[in-house]
């Protein structure tokens, strides 16, 4: 179930608690759609031993089958193990695409960033401004990408213990009970639905700026960095799920 108390107020409003015990998780979403643009929020993830639990943060078009998703999903871990968060996105329905980074610092101990830049050219997830996950628009060769489905923002807090934390091996332990997850100044600059049909044409959509269709010098020593020490799975490389690698990885990402 989903609970409407789980959810507190706190700081005079300016930020809110989540909450998950045995009997409910909760959630919250924006009010409004949007068609491309960056949105973040500061989050404090779940402190101790938060194994099995999964607090998520994501772009959502609520289509069903044909849903286009743009996902960071923070998987608990036993006390004193690296906090991993995954990226996922399905474009037109299709998802699969998981990659997992090993977080570099205690998003348990402070507020950190986490931030999706969507436009015309690529969509990247970003953990404190350090670009964590390129997925860029290789429509020219008929790979989908989403550009056609706003989508709303969403959080959750919630149970995964079958997938979450290795694999499912390691349970989530009810005695510690409720976990706490905190969130605040969120921020969203974006094509808010129904609103300009065509987004990429308004120039005061800084977003889809020259500046932002690729990552620049400083990003991409930093996805580099990012890459080669702290990317524990990627789906691209996966060779027992993908004898041949999906065609969005050889297209370069």
């Amino acid at each position: 179930t989903w609970s409407d108390s789980y959810i507190k107020q706190i700081d005079g409003g300016r930020a809110i608690q989540l909450i998950l015990d045995q009997n409910s998780g909760c959630g919250f979403a924006s009010k409004r759609k949007y068609l491309f643009g960056h949105i973040s929020m500061k989050i404090k993830l779940i402190s101790g031993d938060s194994a099995g639990t999964v607090t998520a943060f994501y772009m959502n078009s609520d289509t069903n089958t044909i849903r286009d998703e743009l996902d960071f999903e923070f998987l608990g871990n036993r006390t004193g193990q690296p906090y991993t968060v995954q990226t996922n996105i399905y474009t037109h329905g299709k998802g699969d695409r998981e990659q997992r980074v090993n977080l570099w610092f205690d998003p348990a101990a402070d507020f950190h960033t986490y931030t999706i830049m969507w436009n015309h050219h690529h969509i990247v997830f970003y953990v404190d401004e350090v670009p964590i996950r390129v997925y860029k628009n290789n429509e020219a060769i008929n790979i989908l990408y989403p550009k056609l489905q706003p989508m709303g923002v969403y959080s959750t807090l919630w149970e995964a213990d079958d997938w979450a934390t290795r694999g499912g091996l390691e349970k989530i332990d009810w005695s510690k009970a409720p976990f706490l997850a905190y969130y605040k100044d969120f921020d969203i600059e974006g094509c808010a639905v129904p609103g300009p049909k065509s987004c990429a044409s308004n120039p005061r959509n800084w977003w889809e700026g020259t500046a932002y269709q690729a990552l620049n010098a400083k990003e991409a020593r930093r996805y580099r960095w990012v890459r080669l020490n702290h990317m524990i799975y990627d789906y691209c490389t996966d060779k027992s799920r993908y004898p041949v690698p999906p065609r969005e990885c050889l297209a370069g990402i």
